[in-house]
């Protein structure tokens, strides 16, 4: 019989400071399995002796303080790798994949930190290098671990849906017509024909989004809102953290939410956690 693994994803802006404002508190009670984090900030010593008692692998960013990536978990990975892309892809600290076995199968989990970006400069050429190596990634992922889902702050607003005040930000990067481009082909029937929403053409690479299959054609739920002014209270707010699943995993999962915080002053990071249950195992 599978059995129910909680997986859990979270931008921790840092994971010093969110484990001094509350992070341990809510792991505590969350019952988690396998946790993604990203913009971790610490070496892999430092993440040890915040979260003791987990297995956990990572991949630091070059600069010191910046970016960052890791998977904790309560079994011991397979096999970890932490290469995107070919070099000179701005990588370091922003994608990890590790293999678990889980009840005789296997489980691969990614845990994703794509480039903030700023439309028409070096930044964003490196943003759209990152997703044009995703969108390489994920076939081959798909095909060698038909059990697979990447998560993480993808940051990228895919629909008008996803982003309280989209027709303010149409021209800023994150919801750059180019860059819901890419959701579209990732999300795209496998194998089919798409079209995105700047009016280039591609192949879906058939992958679900977790957070719209669960929700639905609604606003949000949100996931990330500016630490300045309101946004917060008034939910005005970015879904740009991710569950993107294979369809056979899909298929498994239950119980998707957007773990947000009672009030402004009790939020321990300016994301969210994106839970989801996966029933996994033979």
């Amino acid at each position: 019989m599978p059995r129910r693994v909680r997986i859990a994803s979270v931008n921790v802006n840092g994971i010093r400071a969110a484990t001094r404002k509350g992070m341990i508190e809510w792991l505590d009670e969350a019952d988690i399995d396998v946790l993604a984090l990203q913009e971790v900030r610490a070496t892999l010593d430092e993440v040890r002796a915040v979260l003791p008692g987990w297995e956990l692998v990572n991949d630091e960013a070059l600069a010191k303080g910046r970016a960052g990536v890791a998977i904790a978990t309560r079994m011991p990975a397979v096999e970890v790798r932490r290469v995107l892309g070919p070099d000179p892809l701005d990588s370091a600290g922003r994608w990890i994949e590790a293999d678990l076995d889980i009840d005789g199968e296997r489980l691969t989990v990614v845990s994703a930190y794509v480039h903030t970006g700023e439309a028409e400069t070096p930044r964003q050429d490196a943003k759209w290098a990152f997703l044009d190596a995703m969108e390489k990634r994920m076939p081959q992922l798909r095909q060698s671990s038909p059990l697979a889902l990447i998560m993480g702050d993808l940051n990228v607003g895919h629909r008008e849906l996803d982003i309280r005040n989209w027709k303010g930000n149409v021209k800023k990067s994150g919801f750059l017509p180019r860059e819901r481009a890419y959701f579209d082909r990732f999300l795209g029937a496998a194998g089919e024909p798409v079209t995105g929403v700047d009016g280039s053409t591609g192949t879906g690479l058939g992958w679900v989004d977790v957070g719209r299959a669960a929700h639905g054609d609604v606003d949000g739920p949100y996931t990330w809102w500016s630490m300045r002014g309101r946004a917060f209270d008034n939910d005005t707010g970015w879904r740009i953290d991710y569950h993107l699943a294979t369809p056979e995993l899909a298929k498994r999962a239950s119980g998707y939410r957007v773990v947000r915080a009672p009030s402004w002053d009790t939020r321990w990071s300016d994301h969210s956690p994106v839970v989801a249950d996966y029933a996994i195992g033979r």
